[in-house]
């Protein structure tokens, strides 16, 4: 089966009586309704609800581990630690580097299941460690663009980017419906308002893309960045009015001097705004 070892991946552990509480008010996902074998998106907001730090969640017992990149790991579990105050909780970083993920029909029932990928129909598993096996070196960065997955440090900077531009009011990483956490009232706001005008897109071209960073322009005005490249075929995060109003006059979009298109993933729901609805 196809999988990929991301090396750059680290674990923190999350434990003790108070732990579930613990992380349903203080991060973006719903921990409480997440079922065992199941990995969610998350976040740690800043108050003006910027991503501060991100990773997947799930439950391992009656603890918690949160997966992470390396050069977040320590710097958010002192953050985690702040606000534990005199909680039973323990925060613990763990020894394991990287993670193995496994995708395809033949996909083993180990590990967790990532609900990011599920939303496009693709199971893909998690697994702490460098796994071992019969298995074949596949392009994880075309799969998370056909997905429309976004990663951080590529795709967009930790506290640049709301949730809602990467998708997370979707795809199972913000939650609505349960109580304060941090940030929370900004990204509510933005929710009920529908103020949200930048979105993860697909991007596609006919020749190679240009590399992560170009600019996307639209009649010499830049309306998005372009993030993880895989030949021809990309993500970015755009202005989805301004990419709504080049759309509807006919004006190319442009990665560098390449002309591309663009999409929202199919499993979103969304669309691009009318001429109408960008210029309003």
């Amino acid at each position: 089966m196809p999988a990929a070892y991301l090396q750059s991946r680290r674990f923190i552990r999350i434990s003790g009586p108070d732990a579930e509480h613990f992380l349903q008010n203080l991060i973006t996902t719903d921990v409480s309704s997440l079922a065992a074998g199941e990995a969610r998106p998350g976040a740690l907001l800043t108050p003006q609800g910027k991503i501060l730090f991100d990773f997947m969640v799930w439950r391992q017992g009656d603890a918690f581990v949160l997966e992470t990149e390396a050069v977040q790991q320590e710097a958010l579990a002192r953050r985690l630690t702040m606000y534990k105050l005199r909680a039973p909780v323990e925060i613990q970083s763990l020894p394991e580097e990287g993670v193995t993920v496994l995708w395809g029909d033949e996909a083993s029932s180990a590990g967790v299941e990532d609900a990011r990928f599920s939303k496009s129909g693709i199971r893909l598993l998690r697994l702490a460690g460098q796994a071992v096996g019969n298995l074949v070196r596949g392009d994880y960065d075309l799969l998370r663009v056909q997905a429309g997955v976004a990663a951080s440090g590529i795709d967009y900077g930790l506290q640049d980017a709301f949730p809602h531009d990467v998708l997370m009011d979707l795809n199972g990483g913000l939650s609505f419906r349960k109580g304060c956490y941090v940030g929370q009232e900004v990204v509510s706001r933005m929710q009920h308002r529908g103020t949200a005008r930048r979105r993860l897109v697909q991007i596609e071209a006919k020749e190679a893309l240009p590399p992560s960073g170009t600019d996307i322009t639209a009649g010499g005005k830049p309306v998005g960045t372009l993030g993880t490249v895989s030949g021809h075929f990309g993500l970015a995060i755009v202005r989805t009015d301004r990419v709504g109003a080049a759309v509807a006059s006919d004006t190319p979009l442009l990665a560098g001097d390449i002309v591309v298109t663009t999409e929202l993933p199919a499993w979103s729901g969304l669309s691009l705004p009318t001429d109408d609805e960008a210029g309003s």
